[in-house]
């Protein structure tokens, strides 16, 4: 999962060198933290939420598969 968050997010910030990601593993949950620059940050989150929604999304798809339950947190530096 930490891998396809990283694609997504050099696809959409300026400096990739910049973001962190950090995956926190439960038993039934994983919790992606994805910190980007303050300035990144509206790139990330798009227009009323859109594009972290449907990163959302792709995440949960993903999941699915391995019957975990995925949450993205953005996180601005």
């Amino acid at each position: 999962m930490k891998e396809l968050v990283a694609y997504l997010a050099q696809l959409l910030v300026n400096n990739f060198k910049e973001v962190e990601i950090n995956e926190i593993q439960g038993e039934s949950t994983l919790v992606i933290e994805l910190k980007v620059p303050q300035d990144e940050v509206g790139r990330v989150i798009g227009r009323e939420g859109k594009t972290a929604w449907a990163i959302r999304t792709i995440l949960a798809s993903a999941g699915a598969k391995s019957k975990k339950k995925v949450v993205l947190e953005i996180i601005p530096k």
